[in-house]
């Protein structure tokens, strides 16, 4: 029991075996390797960035079917003698590709689209191997931030789920006497959304995980909810339109119609609903395919007109700044679009064009990101 106090006994003398407090205490013990992480996820997203560009490349090259057949680990080894070249080669020469499209091909020819598709499948190994093994450290050591283990382990499943449609596209185009010579343009869309929702959800992460978990805590008490709102609005209606470019990628529609902003010097395609029935038009027909992703992208510019408008009335110059570059961008975007266009969409401008709708998505992201987290400013440094 301890002693009585004196009454004028200083507080300091008696409380000096106390610990004294330390500022961000509580997040000690919670936030774990968040630098580390960070680093880590930062390198994923690189991986998965240069995987969705190998990816087009690899559709403008028409090299996606070359390999007929799916093995995630015994694939990982390329043909290695005469003998292999051979067997693969073969496998090509019977699915409708090559007996409709590429009956020209010969060994060289071959190996040139084999290394493309390869390459592809090995990049999809890697950026794997990388999360596993960022994910096993970090867990081992007991270094994952509170609340990120079922986060982490979600991209994890996410990129097994893209291996498999993968494969899962592929094999529309893998077929004999059907007279398929392309994947199903729908199994692109849903391959090429999903690799933009994994390259979403990382930079999200990232920019999570840039700054500490009080400070979010505390900008979120200055939300700014109507810009968040728009901003969501905006995403969303941005990845419709990068689906509908995956469809019009996967029947080479970009290529239909060649003229802007006419048609066929028509404001609606006359064979736009030639197919029946009449929703595989939707999904087959280039004509209604191209017009939908024109018509698409100029509603999607006007929207963001809307939501820049009410972003540059912020009251914190970084989140001003967000908006200004997603409305620059989507310009340039829009304009790029156009001369794909004009141009017959030449591999060179139409992976371009996809690459930079990959920006795109990333600084609406940013910019969305900023009106649920705004990042303080002073008086003096406010506009």
């Amino acid at each position: 029991m301890s002693g009585k106090r004196k009454l004028f006994e200083e507080v300091a003398t008696v409380d000096a075996a106390k610990p004294a407090a330390q500022p961000g205490r509580i997040d000690k013990g919670q936030d774990g390797a968040r630098r580390a992480i960070r680093l880590w996820l930062q390198v994923l997203f690189a991986l998965v960035f240069l995987m969705i560009a190998v990816g087009g490349l690899t559709r403008l090259t028409d090299s996606g079917l070359s390999i007929t057949e799916w093995r995630p680990i015994t694939g990982a080894l390329p043909p290695m003698t005469a003998a292999d070249w051979q067997s693969e080669f073969e496998k090509y020469q019977a699915i409708d590709e090559f007996r409709i499209q590429n009956q020209w091909m010969e060994m060289a020819d071959f190996k040139v689209i084999y290394w493309w598709e390869w390459g592809h499948r090995q990049l999809g190994r890697v950026i794997g191997l990388v999360w596993a093994l960022g994910f096993g450290y970090f867990a081992i050591r007991r270094q994952i931030p509170t609340g990120w283990h079922g986060r982490l382990l979600w991209l994890g499943l996410l990129g097994g789920a893209q291996g498999a449609i993968g494969w899962w596209m592929v094999a529309s185009g893998v077929t004999q006497g059907e007279g398929m010579t392309d994947v199903a343009s729908y199994r692109l869309a849903t391959h090429l959304g999903l690799a933009f929702i994994i390259l979403g959800f990382i930079a999200w992460y990232i920019m999570e995980l840039g700054r500490r978990a009080s400070d979010l805590m505390q900008a979120r008490r200055a939300k700014e909810t109507r810009q968040w709102g728009l901003s969501t609005g905006l995403l969303h209606f941005t990845f419709l339109q990068i689906l509908l470019g995956a469809l019009v990628a996967g029947i080479d529609a970009g290529r239909s119609y060649t003229d802007w902003p006419l048609m066929g010097g028509q404001v609606f395609p006359a064979t736009a609903l030639s197919f029946e029935p009449l929703w595989r038009n939707f999904f087959e027909s280039p004509g209604l395919v191209q017009f939908m992703h024109r018509v698409t992208g100029y509603v999607l510019i006007a929207f963001t007109v809307v939501v820049w408008l009410r972003g540059r009335k912020s009251s914190h110059p970084n989140t001003r700044f967000a908006f200004n570059a997603v409305l620059a961008a989507m310009a340039l975007q829009i304009v790029l679009g156009i001369v794909t266009v004009l141009y017959g969409a030449p591999a060179h401008i139409a992976i371009f064009h996809q690459t930079l709708a990959v920006i795109v998505w990333v600084l609406i992201l940013r910019a969305r990101f900023l009106s649920g987290y705004p990042l303080a400013t002073s008086v003096r440094g406010a506009s």
